[in-house]
Parts: structure tokens; sequence; C-alpha cells
């Protein structure tokens, strides 16, 4: 069985958290989902509702897969320094790291991307990659895939990251069951970013 940490903080984005893990939670039992965040409270996203926590970041760094939302108050993240260390530890522990959004800015602004190519939500692109300027940041694509490092564009772009992970972990059957139990429509093509150019992007 792997374990997956998936963090949660205030106000962070819903579908950035639960579109990911509805697919990665969907092999039966050869995933515990443990949620994750800095003190024990339970946390409300943008939309208001709360999640109760499963562990601390003080209990807890060795996770086999770990997942990090994004929403406006991620970057905030980054003048924590307590967040940031536990970040780069448990990133260095985890097999695959999944970011969404603007989890994936957080993640460059500890330094952890450095060096390493990624995306981002398309929206919010050029008002927030230059905050991590050790990334090189891919600006047309639905998500990135770079070593252990998977990285998607907004908010619903994170369900298909997770449905690659998946894939990569157990097989590209596997993850088109997952898919198609959701009634999703899964797309695999991780250059296929129609946003990137509504945005002006490309």
């Amino acid at each position: 069985m792997r374990t997956l940490g998936a963090l949660v903080f205030p106000e962070f984005e819903t579908l950035d958290y639960f579109g990911p893990i509805e697919m990665l939670g969907g092999y039966g039992k050869e995933t515990e989902i443990i949620t994750v965040a800095k003190g024990p409270d339970p946390v409300p996203s943008c939309h208001g509702q709360r999640i109760v926590i499963d562990r601390t970041i003080a209990e807890k760094d060795d996770y086999d897969l770990l997942l990090i939302p994004g929403g406006d108050s991620a970057l905030k993240l980054a003048d924590d320094p307590e967040m940031v260390d536990w970040l780069r530890r448990a990133s260095a522990n985890a097999e695959r790291v999944m970011a969404v959004c603007t989890g994936t800015v957080l993640l460059g602004m500890t330094g952890i991307l450095d060096g390493r190519k990624a995306t981002t939500n398309k929206i919010d692109f050029n008002q927030t990659v230059h905050l991590a300027p050790g990334v090189e940041w891919i600006k047309e694509a639905r998500w990135v895939e770079d070593g252990k490092f998977f990285t998607s564009s907004g908010v619903s772009a994170g369900m298909d990251m997770a449905l690659a992970v998946m894939a990569d972990l157990f097989g590209i059957e596997m993850a088109e069951r997952l898919a198609l139990g959701s009634e999703y429509e899964w797309h695999q093509d991780a250059s296929r970013d129609p946003f990137a150019k509504l945005a002006g992007l490309v």
C-alpha cells in the first residue's frame, strides 16, 4: 500500500484537491489517503466547507505520494519557514510529487523545482511564475512530467494529471478504468492546452 499525503491549507482550491483525490484514491486499498495540514483543526476550502485533518506536518513527512493543491492563498505558504521545510523534506521522500495550479508555483518558490519543467494556472501565469525564476515554465501544457514531479495547469487539469500518475504507477488500462468509472473524459495529451491560447500565452 502507498501512502498519499494530501496537503490542505486555509482557502485551498476545492477541485484542485478533490478532483485528483477522486482519481488517486480510486484503486481500492492500494492507496491510503492522509489529509495533512499545519495544525490539527479542520481546514476551510475557498468555498467554505471544512475538511478534517489526519496528520499535521510536524507528525510525518515520509509519504509515498504527495499532492499539493493550489488556491489564491497557496503562495502565502512560501512565507512560512516550517511549511517550506516540510515541503522540501516531503518532496525529497516521496516517490511521486504532484502539484496543481498555484501549488506548483508554491513548490517553485521553495526551490524544489529549480532546473525542472513545470506548468501552472494559465489565467494567472504571467502574474505568478516570476516568483519562481529557477523553474523552466511551460506555457502550453495541460500537465508536465519531469522525473518524479507532475505539475498541472488550473483546477480541473489536476484530474488529468492524477490519471497520468496512476497510468505511470499502475498502467494505462487502470487509469482508463478510473476515468470511465468517474464518467470523466480524460485528456491524455499533456500538450493539449486550449486555455494557454485563451490567456494569450501562445
